[in-house]
């Protein structure tokens, strides 16, 4: 009986074993670093995907940070875009670049996200990377206040004084160039 059932496994099996070459990747690095920059880099998307943007800017990884976040921004993620805004401001992973930074919140807005809406606000009151629109400005605030956004609430509560929302080592970024 045992020569039976070897002739029977023996015929079934392939003459010439095939390898994982034939098969693709059997193993792959799933949940590396790298991993997640590689299918970002192909492309793909989603919530865990766009959210590991933030540890690896938080590690101080700003140009694998950007890869991410770029990504995910140009997919439509609100989050991922108020992220590369904060990137082009700070110059992290690219050169800094305020017009950047204002169009990413911008987008952000136009797609009625509150941080968006609060920063593109503050864009345009200050004048920061795009014209200048006080009223405009306030109006975007009010909006983000209006969806429960605390830090917006509280710069209407302190009569849009930007002083309120921006720290003392950044105002030398925002003073008029002229």
């Amino acid at each position: 009986m045992y020569r039976l059932v070897l002739a029977a496994t023996l015929a079934a099996t392939p003459l010439v074993a095939e390898t994982g070459d034939d098969l693709g990747t059997l193993n792959p690095d799933e949940m590396t670093w790298q991993s997640f920059l590689d299918r970002a880099e192909r492309g793909e998307t989603g919530m865990v995907l766009c959210s590991l943007g933030y540890a690896l800017t938080k590690s101080g990884d700003h140009a694998s940070a950007r890869t991410l976040f770029e990504s995910c921004a140009e997919a439509g993620y609100t989050g991922s875009m108020t992220w590369m805004s904060y990137m082009d401001q700070n110059g992290f992973g690219g050169e800094y670049n305020p017009d950047a930074s204002a169009e990413w919140d911008r987008r952000a807005a136009a797609a009625g996200d509150p941080v968006g809406k609060f920063n593109y606000g503050l864009d345009l009151m200050r004048g920061h990377g795009t014209v200048k629109d006080d009223a405009r400005g306030r109006a975007l605030v009010d909006e983000a206040a209006s969806a429960g956004l605390a830090v917006a609430q509280r710069l209407q509560a302190a009569e849009y004084d930007l002083d309120e929302v921006t720290p003392d080592a950044d105002n030398w970024r925002f003073a008029p160039a002229f």
